[in-house]
């Protein structure tokens, strides 16, 4: 059976449509079978980031019950999707998210979906649709935030927090450190994205992200996080062998592995 995560932020702006796109792209390269859906239903997005523009068949129409679910997954290099519509004036219930996707967790070893970003039914049906989720946001005052109301909002629904991916990091004094939001949000920061332009160029190019620099950091800190979320291709590092002082998301990353794997 697969798992469902949830990509939550309810800030536009921190990069998390991003953050659905490497993440699946990176726990593909570990041999899973990945679906993303993009659970944005107001303005969607995630299928443009792979020249998805106006596909005849969405969620829209899945969820108002006009088309099945094998007519709406788009199938592509790496992996599934199932795009929402950017221009439909349909009015369909969000709320119905969960049961429509329910049968292709066996189909799938991870099903990511892409949250709208907002407090409201869509961002309350990726909540409830998920078996775990995922928080993002950048570090400075107004994005965390925000993040503290979806992390209450998950909460308040029972669904596991597995952590924060902490995206669009500039590495500047001014920047809220990454004591500072765990402290603030009591959820681990499993992964910390560096800022880089290769983002926006991959977007331009219909790719994903580590396609276009599959040697960067930021590809590596996906690598990463992919292998802990699904428990395979992560060596936990020895740290009593090196004396490098280990990165909290690196210590994090060992918590989370020995917490749910071992």
């Amino acid at each position: 059976m697969g798992k469902t995560i949830g990509v939550l932020s309810l800030k536009g702006g921190v990069g998390k449509t991003s953050v659905v796109a490497a993440l699946g792209e990176a726990i593909s390269s570990l041999g899973k079978k990945v679906l993303l859906v993009d659970g944005n239903l107001t303005a969607p997005n995630l299928g443009l980031h792979f020249n998805i523009v106006n596909p005849e068949n969405t969620l829209h129409e899945l969820l108002e019950r006009s088309a099945n679910i094998k007519d709406v997954i788009v199938k592509l290099e790496h992996f599934d999707m199932i795009p929402a519509a950017i221009f439909s004036k349909k009015d369909v219930s969000p709320l119905k998210l969960k049961t429509k996707i329910s049968s292709l967790k066996k189909r799938y070893d991870y099903i990511l979906i892409d949250s709208a970003p907002s407090l409201d039914e869509e961002s309350l049906a990726v909540v409830l649709a998920s078996d775990e989720l995922l928080m993002v946001t950048t570090p400075d005052h107004p994005s965390l935030a925000v993040v503290l109301k979806a992390i209450k909002r998950a909460k308040e629904r029972g669904t596991q927090i597995n952590g924060l991916v902490l995206n669009k990091v500039y590495k500047k004094k001014f920047e809220l450190s990454i004591e500072d939001i765990e402290k603030t949000s009591g959820v681990p920061i499993l992964a910390v994205i560096p800022h880089d332009l290769g983002f926006m160029k991959a977007v331009a190019n219909f790719k994903a992200y580590s396609q276009i620099k599959p040697r960067s950091k930021a590809s590596k800190e996906y690598k990463n996080l992919a292998g802990v979320l699904i428990g395979e291709k992560f060596k936990p590092r020895k740290f009593s062998k090196y004396f490098i002082t280990p990165k909290r998301q690196e210590i994090n990353r060992e918590i989370f592995y020995e917490r749910v794997f071992k």
